[in-house]
């Protein structure tokens, strides 16, 4: 037991970098759940209108995410060598991508928007009209897209400041911008202190401008910081980004974006194939994934402190100190999350009650979210894993990790249970989440074997001295 169990130096180091993630993704998501109850207030039609677009503007979050990640796993590993240069480098290849699949996203939500909110809409309950959510749904859509542009750039520099150690900055920018966001909110989606009563459109309008604060912070200190963060000096004097890296961060980057982008992908198809059963069903989906994601930051942030902290020590070539800290930091967000699934059960009944909704609607969210408490320390333990897996270098193998085993496990029994069989909805949702056992016991194996020790940047920056010394 001693082996899981860390000392007050290794929590320290753990939570410097955890906490202020947490207080960010915290933050972010508690307005985020403010925001969809002012939404809620105002019909079913309109919460399942905004839940549909945000499922798929979460598909072009993800795929950011999951682009940039190839370039941050060696950004990482250099900041942990010291290799400002190698970290500038990985910072231009990130803006590069961030660029290309903004343009992508922005060209098929204008041509398909329609037809990808119209694979949400079936009837088969009680709530909820189609012609109207469609209606709602395009509204918000249009301006939405608007904030894909910043908040793809803000991605861009966050994340490398986070490789760098440097998470107060990103925390203090969300906080500022989630503010923003929930006050603009009230006074646009309500028409409060002589503001227009814009439903919403209010409510994309809000979170447009408060992704633009966010970026602007971000990028502005982070140039005025150009002493201390040596990665961003002459970033843009230069689009030069050695060949050799180029082609690392595909081979390494290109399994881990396919990953993100399937993924997300395939939790869009999950929540496609629950709503077969109905629009209750999409509405309480979106009433229980927004208090989880509330919950769900702690073992995000710690997956977070992983990459970080992990592919750190694998730079540095501290190969056993990096497998001693990966068992405490998953022990660590297993317990943790252990007691956060308790006091979400504990609010489960209570919280679907603040939504003006249908009592159909109210049963099945409060069922929801008891399912996903009981089954996040399981989560913690997979989303540990992906991380560990993923700062060594191994995105082949989460590849099949996280990806396939959504495409291969979860949607047949989703898409099998919901269009072949009368069973409930809330009995195929645990079911599906059972299933997750299968993932847990795969990421153990895998992070048994040792197969992520490596280091990844040693061999880039070895090839690099060679190319200069004519070898």
């Amino acid at each position: 037991m001693k082996k899981f169990i860390g000392t007050k130096d290794f929590y320290r180091m753990v939570l410097v970098i955890a906490v202020p993630i947490m207080v960010q993704n915290g933050i972010t998501n508690f307005v985020s759940l403010l925001d969809n109850i002012m939404v809620g207030q105002i019909g079913t039609e309109q919460m399942s209108g905004v839940a549909i677009v945000n499922q798929l503007v979460f598909v072009f979050n993800i795929c950011i995410f999951g682009a940039i990640s190839g370039a941050g796993i060696f950004g990482a590993q250099f900041f942990g060598r010291g290799d400002y240069e190698g970290a500038k480098h990985a910072f231009r290849i990130k803006l590069f991508i961030c660029g290309i699949m903004t343009v992508i996203a922005l060209f098929l939500l204008s041509v398909f928007g329609e037809s990808l909110i119209m694979l949400y809409l079936h009837e088969g309950s009680e709530s909820g009209d189609i012609a109207e959510t469609l209606h709602y749904a395009q509204k918000y859509l249009v301006w939405i897209m608007i904030g894909m542009v910043p908040f793809a750039l803000e991605q861009a520099y966050s994340s490398t400041l986070r490789e760098n150690g440097e998470t107060l900055l990103p925390m203090k920018a969300g906080i500022a911008a989630v503010l923003v966001n929930l006050v603009l909110n009230y006074l646009l989606i309500f028409g409060k202190f002589g503001f227009p009563c814009l439903g919403v459109e209010g409510a994309a309008i809000a979170t447009v401008i408060s992704r633009l604060i966010e970026c602007s912070i971000i990028v502005i200190w982070t140039h005025k910081q150009k002493e201390k963060q040596l990665f961003i000096k002459g970033a843009y004097k230069g689009l030069y980004v050695p060949g050799s890296l180029v082609k690392k961060v595909l081979i390494k980057g290109t399994p881990l974006t396919l990953n993100e982008i399937f993924w997300s992908i395939g939790q869009t198809v999950l929540i496609q194939c629950y709503s077969v059963r109905g629009l209750a069903v999409i509405a309480g989906f979106n009433i229980s994934s927004t208090i989880s994601n509330v919950f769900n930051i702690v073992f995000i942030a710690l997956g977070g402190s992983v990459a970080v902290i992990i592919g750190q020590l694998l730079g540095a070539d501290k190969m056993e100190e990096a497998k001693d800290t990966a068992g405490k930091m998953i022990f660590f967000s297993v317990a943790s999350c252990f007691i956060m699934g308790v006091i979400m059960v504990c609010f489960a009944p209570f919280f679907p009650r603040l939504y003006q909704t249908t009592d159909e609607v109210k049963s099945l969210a409060t069922t929801f979210i008891i399912v996903a408490a009981v089954f996040m320390p399981l989560n913690a333990f997979t989303h540990a894993s992906y991380f560990i897996l993923r700062s060594g270098g191994k995105t082949a193998v989460t590849f099949v990790f996280d990806c396939c085993f959504t495409w291969a496990v979860s949607i047949p029994i989703v898409y099998v249970l919901t269009n072949y069989t009368n069973l409930p909805i809330t009995i195929i949702y645990i079911l599906c989440m059972t299933a997750e056992i299968i993932k847990c016991l795969s990421g153990y194996i895998l992070l048994k074997k040792g197969i992520w020790l490596q280091n990844i940047v040693k061999i880039e920056r070895e090839e690099q001295l060679n190319l200069k010394s004519g070898k």
